[in-house]
């Protein structure tokens, strides 16, 4: 049996956005393992599959400052072990920004366990993200007390299917099983909300003067406090061993990373 679920992306909403559902056909380029991907349905569905050679990944042809990003996706079926299907946002160069949904998969029965991550000028450990449209994490911008958060370089939306048995699933005991190849992840219902960047002008599509505010309401907090004390099981804020000289600071200012 195999997961479907709705993923929602959300950096810092705070300019007029123009929404657009996007075909595949029109607005995706597949960027490796081309014979591992197929586009059906007149461009509303896209499928990776992974094979033990190698799998498949498609990036989108515009790049984003700031909205909401929507995709549904069908996990691989059945025995996942050992395969990542990822979904992220990334931007260019070592002091890249990113922002990722990485599902590792597990053994038959068991279920998925999801990373979620935002590197802001290469570094690491911050989470904004909506899994069903409910919250699991929420990174509030504190820029102004020194943390780096993603607002200055665009990002384009990336997805992949590929093999890490060596260490995704119970930490690499449990192999991926190749007689279940070739394994397949789907996309469809891919919608954003965002300002698109224009490189040639070095800016993007959105109105500065027209702000938004998009934070939890009480039903929203309520939600994203149920979803922490049921399913997360690392929280890098709690790690005291990865951090003895004191966990990061956004840790002591947030209740929800």
């Amino acid at each position: 049996m195999s997961a479907s679920l709705s993923l929602a992306i959300l950096v810092l909403l705070g300019h007029l956005m123009a929404t657009s559902e996007a075909n595949f056909n029109q607005h995706f380029d597949v960027t490796w393992g081309h014979h591992r991907s197929q586009i059906k349905d007149g461009g509303q569905l896209l499928t990776l599959s992974l094979e033990k050679d190698s799998g498949a990944g498609f990036q989108f042809k515009n790049q984003y400052l700031f909205g909401r990003i929507d995709m549904q996706i069908k996990l691989v079926a059945g025995n996942s072990a050992g395969t990542v299907t990822t979904f992220y946002l990334s931007s260019q160069g070592s002091n890249h920004d990113e922002i990722d949904f990485e599902f590792l998969g597990n053994s038959s029965g068991n279920p998925y366990t999801l990373h979620t991550n935002v590197f802001s000028q290469g570094k690491g450990n911050r989470e904004q993200f909506l899994v069903d449209n409910i919250p699991i994490r929420v990174f509030t911008n504190m820029k102004s007390q020194g943390v780096p958060f993603p607002s200055k370089q665009p990002m384009s939306i990336h997805s992949s299917l590929w093999n890490a048995d060596e260490w995704a699933t119970q930490g690499g005991r449990v192999k991926a099983d190749w007689t279940n190849a070739p394994f397949v992840a789907s996309y469809k219902n891919f919608k954003v909300e965002a300002c698109i960047w224009k490189p040639a002008s070095a800016s993007s599509t959105c109105s500065p003067g027209a702000r938004q505010t998009q934070g939890l309401d009480a039903a929203g907090r309520n939600r994203i406090r149920w979803v922490q004390s049921k399913y997360m099981i690392y929280n890098y804020c709690s790690d005291l061993k990865r951090f003895p000289q004191g966990v990061p600071y956004e840790c002591k200012q947030s209740r929800f990373l």
